[in-house]
């Protein structure tokens, strides 16, 4: 009679488990399908009283790892279940364009039912087109204004013209739309909100590339990449001090939230001391006020590249460069998680084998190594 080991037996129950038939074990192992079945009936019923079916076990362990997935998004996200449900449909949008997570996943952490996030979701893209081609119109008209008036008139000047020419419209949604063109009528005091502009966004940096620790100064920037007929926004956040990716993002939307979420991930996993320097270019996502806000709240100094000069941010756009050339040009994706899984093998790469002159061919992850050590028998 033949025995079998208490491993044999659970590794023929585990596939069995996980949806493989008994005539297609008994195939490959041997095994009679009398002694499979003896063994799986011992499985289900082990202690019968005190002791739960491996089918519940297995619910049970389902359970808990969406369960876990639940309490993480909730740690990410930044809402919780008792918000105001537009705020919830808000995250949830942001968490399903980042993908990663279930529909179903994400309705049940912050508790908003399928079917009212799905019309949230088509409502908004109906809403969105309609919305969109009105604003650009908008937009051209107030161009139009702007400059026939010698870029003088503000908000409620071109609201009046606008009027006149039976454009309808309000000083609020012209004013929005001129900050977010970059427009900025000549009036009293402009002087005194250049000089102001010109200190929010200083440059700590000054292209000093060389720092003598980590978590001193992080920089952040991101590329574009066009996959699909959609364009992917990735963002990064490099420690300096061993050019090593220490965070990355992909999404559809070059927003805060982005960045944001980028940094948060960063933070919680490095715990940086107060006076961590944060340099980025001036992009609207990297000056908006939450986040300038956000990092206030930590203690992290703001730093921004000058307009037009790439090479105050030069180190990340070299490795945007590297990472094209070596990666996303290189492979022909056939799905958004394809992409996003290059992009994340890529930065394993390029941390741990990819060496770098400026690290005297070291990798980031053994130059980083090599300052804890040395910490470590000081």
């Amino acid at each position: 009679m033949t025995t079998y080991s208490g491993t044999q037996k659970q590794a023929i129950l585990d596939r069995y488990f996980s949806g493989e038939s008994a005539r297609t074990l008994v195939s490959s192992t041997g095994i009679p399908r009398s002694t499979i079945y003896a063994w799986v009936k011992k499985a289900n019923d082990i202690g019968k009283n005190d002791s739960i079916s491996r089918k519940a076990y297995n619910q049970l362990q389902e359970h808990a790892c969406r369960l876990e997935e639940m309490m993480n998004i909730l740690k990410t996200c930044g809402c919780a279940p008792h918000d105001p449900l537009s705020e919830k449909l808000k995250t949830l949008e942001w968490i399903y364009n980042e993908g990663g997570h279930s529909v179903r996943v994400i309705c049940e952490a912050l508790d908003v039912p399928r079917g009212t996030f799905y019309n949230h979701i088509f409502r908004n893209k109906r809403e969105k087109n309609s919305y969109e081609k009105r604003r650009e119109e908008l937009r051209g008209h107030i161009r139009e204004v702007f400059d026939n008036s010698n870029q003088i008139f503000g908000a409620a000047k071109i609201v009046a013209v606008l009027r006149e020419q039976g454009v309808n419209t309000t000083i609020e949604t012209v004013r929005q739309l001129m900050r977010e063109m970059g427009l900025a009528s000549v009036r009293k005091g402009a002087k005194k909100q250049y000089e102001d502009e010109s200190r929010k966004t200083r440059n700590v940096v000054k292209r000093n590339f060389q720092v003598d620790r980590p978590n001193a100064v992080w920089v952040s920037d991101v590329t574009f990449f066009r996959f699909n007929d959609l364009y992917y926004c990735v963002c990064v956040i490099m420690d300096l001090y061993a050019r090593k990716i220490i965070s990355h993002r992909v999404g559809t939307n070059n927003s805060t939230q982005l960045v944001k979420s980028t940094f948060r991930e960063a933070y919680e996993s490095r715990d940086p001391e107060n006076g961590l320097i944060f340099h980025s270019d001036q992009g609207s996502n990297y000056r908006s006020r939450a986040f300038r806000a956000f990092l206030t709240e930590r203690g992290v100094i703001q730093s921004f590249s000058n307009p037009g000069s790439p090479y105050d941010n030069s180190v990340a756009e070299s490795f945007f460069s590297s990472m094209k050339s070596e990666e996303l040009y290189r492979y022909k994706y056939h799905s958004e998680k394809e992409l996003r899984e290059g992009v994340a093998r890529y930065i394993r790469f390029y941390n741990s084998e990819r060496p770098h002159k400026s690290l005297s061919y070291k990798t980031p992850n053994q130059k980083e190594q090599e300052y804890w050590t040395a910490m470590e028998n000081s």
